[in-house]
């Protein structure tokens, strides 16, 4: 054994360590003997320690590495000048996770990660695929495994429509949705660009996995009514999921009638004509701005919202119900994504408000919980997401940065790395975002999904109101629209001025007027 050791020390690969980056593993079980081996393998660092929670393991050596408490921890970064932590804790809770985090966030080194427990036992990923923080864990909440008999219930077995399909939510339903023995999978899509990848992606994953579910892509737009009846009666559509929206704030202020089309008035003929047809579960995904909304996005959804409701009053045969929930990490127009770029090209992070909050969830966790949401349903329901505890999006700047590995630049520490810019609210921004508009709430069988009791519009009386929003609509008249929407959604209060792009310079007088002759040709074609 002695022969062996000299020799390997003699004639084994030579590296020069000081030129390699010194990094500390945290975690010396199973994996991070297996980052440590690949590590001294590479030569893409140099690992000089381990630390692990477990004290039991203090002072003995893994792979040649000392481990140590994790009350060393600022003794080592100091002494070994360790530039970046590698967390091997595929098995950790986010709980945990998070409170190792804290600790290592206030020291300014780079922490990135080897892939989850699941995603290495299933060879999605191999234990040298180190990868920045996912920004789950800094939310800290561990997931509820999800209760196999609710997602199954509007799923296994049955053909399924999910509108809005290559977005953020929709896509991950429709993930969920294969994996789940649907027998039909109808992608309903109006981005040619979004259908194509997410059909690609859905056909790639039932090949890997053996799944026997039928992709369907189609084109569309839920204000197609005729488009949208022929699609549910051709594919004999069970559960319908309604994903698609325009859900970006600015946008939809700027565009408000685009908004109020589709968000509203769209919402109100696929759920109409889903009932005439005889799906058996309908589900229209909402959005915390819905409630007491200051913004036309949100006062369009809470119309959708109503519009459901309603709807259900006169088709009781079809379950309709709502999920509503805050934002998603990493969705396409969420600030996570926008920090991140920011971030990697140098700043500033711009947050538009210091004390500005907002909830939180992954797209996988929402979108299990939509569908668990969906089996529960009576009809009518309003069911709303426990999203934890708010945060406060000029924390979660502050940690993006220090897990990069970078300093803020501010007052207290000029010579930062990154400077944050506080650009004010964008118009009709909210501070705060709530879930429900009042305390009538009930439990559930699901302990993160609550049963909202709300009152709604009869709908008869509703349906009026709507074609009166439908007739300014038509006639391009934002100001009327607005105002329209506004008072059916009642509690709702517009914060801003009108911002619609067109109409604003439509009146502005420094816009030419719509020629006559197009607008017979228009009519005449209709």
């Amino acid at each position: 054994c002695f022969s062996r050791y000299v020799s390997r020390i003699l004639l084994g690969p030579k590296r020069d360590t000081n030129s390699l980056e010194p990094v500390l593993i945290y975690g010396a079980g199973s994996a991070g003997a297996q980052l440590a081996s690949y590590l001294h393998n590479s030569g893409l660092a140099y690992p000089v320690a381990m630390i692990d929670d477990d004290l039991s393991l203090a002072g003995k050596r893994v792979k040649g590495l000392r481990v140590f408490t994790p009350a060393d921890l600022e003794t080592l970064l100091i002494k070994k000048r360790i530039s970046r932590v590698l967390l091997a804790l595929p098995r950790v809770s986010r709980r945990r996770r998070r409170a190792i985090l804290d600790k290592i966030e206030g020291y300014s080194v780079r922490v990135q990660t080897i892939p989850d427990f699941d995603d290495l036992v299933a060879g999605k990923a191999r234990v040298e695929d180190i990868r920045d923080i996912p920004l789950a864990d800094l939310m800290g909440r561990s997931a509820v495994p999800p209760n196999a008999k609710l997602l199954h219930g509007n799923i296994e077995h049955k053909n399924v429509m999910v509108t809005g399909a290559g977005g953020s939510i929709g896509s991950e339903l429709c993930r969920q949705i294969v994996i789940l023995k649907a027998v039909r999978l109808i992608l309903f899509e109006n981005s040619e660009v979004a259908l194509y990848k997410i059909t690609q992606e859905l056909r790639a994953l039932s090949e890997e996995r053996s799944l026997i579910c039928e992709v369907v892509p189609l084109l569309g737009s839920i204000c197609d009514a005729r488009r949208v009846e022929e699609v549910l009666t051709i594919y004999d559509i069970h559960t319908v999921y309604h994903a698609a929206a325009y859900k970006h704030v600015p946008i939809v202020e700027q565009n408000l009638l685009e908004g109020i089309n589709n968000n509203s008035i769209g919402t109100m003929q696929l759920a109409t004509v889903a009932c005439q047809v005889g799906v058996e579960t309908f589900v229209l995904i909402s959005t915390d701005k819905a409630v007491r909304p200051a913004n036309a996005m949100g006062a369009t959804k809470r119309l959708a919202e109503l519009v459901v409701q309603a709807i259900q009053q006169e088709f009781p045969a079809t379950r309709l119900c709502i999920v509503r929930f805050g934002n998603v990490l990493d969705s396409s127009g969420s600030v996570v994504p926008l920090f991140r770029d920011q971030i990697k090209n140098g700043g500033p992070v711009t947050v538009t408000h210091r004390d500005i909050v907002r909830y939180f969830m992954t797209i996988p966790e929402a979108a299990q919980l939509v569908i668990q949401a969906s089996s529960m349903a009576n009809g009518g329901d309003v069911f709303v997401l426990d999203m934890g505890q708010p945060v406060r999006i000029q924390d979660l700047a502050i940690r993006m940065i220090r897990l990069m590995g970078l300093t803020v630049c501010d007052k207290s520490n000029p010579d930062g790395d990154i400077e944050i810019q506080y650009i004010g609210l964008r118009p009709a921004e909210k501070l705060y975002e709530e879930l429900l508009m009042g305390d009538d709430v009930l439990g559930t069988e699901h302990p993160r999904i609550m049963r909202a009791i709300e009152k709604f519009e009869p709908y008869t009386l509703l349906l009026e109101r709507l074609r009166q929003l439908t007739d300014a609509s038509d006639d391009q008249d934002s100001a009327a629209a607005r105002d329209i929407l506004f008072d059916i959604v009642s509690k709702g209060q517009p914060n801003s001025a009108i911002e619609d792009l067109v109409w604003t310079a439509k009146n502005s007088g420094s816009k030419k007027v719509v020629d006559s002759n197009v607008t017979t040709l228009v009519s005449k074609l209709k």
